[in-house]
C-alpha cells in the first residue's frame, strides 16, 4: 500500500505576509515547541510574526477576531495542547474552540488551527517534536497557503465589473451639464 500522507509545497508569496501566532500555554513545553515550529514555517516563506499568549484554548478564536478587527494581519496561528482529563470539559474545550476556529475561517480570515487535542501527554509530544510532526509548522503553513489563495482570487478581481471613471457621483435621471436649483 503506497503511503497516505502528503505534504504540500511551502506557500509562495507575491509579498511578505505578517501573522499573528496566538498560543495557549497551558501546557508550556508542549507550546514552545508548537511555537518554535509555527516561528520557522513562517519565516521560511520570508513573513514575520508577533506572538500573543491567552489564558486557554477556547480564548484563542476570540483574541483572532479581535485582532482581525483591530491590526493589520495577513493570518493567524492558533496554537496550544487540550489533554483529555477525567471530566466532560475536554470535549467542551476541544469542539467549542474548533468550531469557533472554523467561524473565523468561514468569515475569510487565513487561520491555520493548532490546538492538539490529545489522550495524553505523549501524544502531544510526539505532535509537538520539532524533529519529526511538529503541528504548529503545519498550522502556520495553513494559513500562509490560506493567504497566498486569498491574495491570489483578490488580485483577479482588479479591472472585474463597473469601475466609474472619476470620483462623482451622478443620480439617475440627471446629467453633469443640468442646472442644479
Amino acid at each position: 500500500m503506497a503511503d497516505s500522507e502528503y505534504t504540500m509545497p511551502r506557500a509562495e508569496l507575491d509579498k511578505p505576509a505578517k501573522l499573528l501566532i496566538a498560543v495557549a500555554p497551558f501546557h508550556r513545553e508542549i507550546a514552545d515547541n508548537l511555537i518554535a515550529g509555527a516561528k520557522a514555517e513562517i519565516e521560511a516563506t520570508g513573513a514575520t510574526c508577533d506572538i500573543i499568549e491567552v489564558p486557554g484554548a477556547l480564548e484563542l478564536a476570540t483574541a483572532i477576531g479581535i485582532a482581525e478587527r483591530l491590526s493589520n494581519f495577513d493570518g493567524y496561528v492558533a496554537l496550544g495542547c487540550v489533554i483529555r482529563g477525567e471530566t466532560t470539559h475536554y470535549e467542551t474545550v476541544c469542539n467549542d474552540s474548533s468550531r469557533a476556529i472554523t467561524l473565523l475561517g468561514l468569515r475569510g480570515i487565513c487561520i491555520g488551527n493548532g490546538i492538539l487535542t490529545v489522550e495524553n501527554r505523549e501524544q502531544a509530544e510526539v505532535r509537538a517534536d520539532l524533529k519529526r510532526m511538529n503541528k504548529g509548522a503545519g498550522a502556520a503553513a495553513a494559513a500562509l497557503h490560506l493567504i497566498a489563495l486569498t491574495r491570489k482570487w483578490s488580485a483577479s478581481r482588479k479591472g472585474v465589473g463597473f469601475i466609474p471613471g472619476v470620483d462623482e457621483i451622478q443620480i439617475a435621471g440627471t446629467s453633469k451639464d443640468t442646472p442644479t436649483a
